[in-house]
């Protein structure tokens, strides 16, 4: 995908929106995966709410990654995992805490804890967290690659055209004689 700068208006929202429906894809696993777990564990265990939900949102975070590495924003720059993976870490560890944070109020302060108030503040808490996951990702994690400058005419060099000619296809091999 090429930088925001680059290309018309209806270029960049194109971009843009199929940037949104690429992350809107792989959250959707994330969010399923999310709900599911947090119902089994709060199904089949004591645990808190929250604690099921932080459990729930970690298992969620470590499938996402891998969508949005390897499908989201496979065409971005990769930094490497020296660099974008704890970067990745560090902005899921925030939206964790917004996420459950939404439920912690709802729970703790509210005291909705009940099957479909917690699926639903848990839900409300994804979604609050999704905004800063997309900025954040895109922004900091998986960064655009930058526009590259045209290249240069292969037969006269820069400044010509500011294209690239077609390189002719190879020939295939004669066949072998006697066949």
């Amino acid at each position: 995908m090429s930088t925001p700068e680059q290309g018309s208006a209806l270029e960049r929202v194109r971009g843009l929106a199929r940037e949104i429906a690429k992350f809107g894809a792989v959250g959707g696993v994330g969010v399923l995966v999310n709900l599911g777990v947090f119902n089994l564990i709060r199904h089949t265990t004591d645990l808190q709410v929250v604690r099921a939900s932080v459990i729930a949102t970690v298992v969620a975070i470590l499938t996402n990654y891998m969508g949005f590495r390897y499908f989201a924003y496979r065409d971005r720059a990769h930094a490497g995992n020296s660099r974008e993976l704890p970067l990745f870490m560090a902005f899921s560890l925030i939206g964790l805490v917004i996420e459950n944070g939404v439920l912690y109020a709802a729970t703790y302060g509210l005291g909705w804890d009940g099957r479909l108030a917690t699926n639903l503040f848990k839900f409300i808490g994804i979604g609050t967290a999704t905004v800063f996951r997309f900025w954040s990702y895109r922004t900091w994690v998986f960064k655009a690659l930058p526009a590259h400058a045209p290249e240069a005419d292969r037969a006269g060099g820069p400044g010509r055209t500011g294209r690239t000619r077609p390189v002719a296809a190879p020939e295939p091999a004669p066949e072998p004689a006697g066949k």
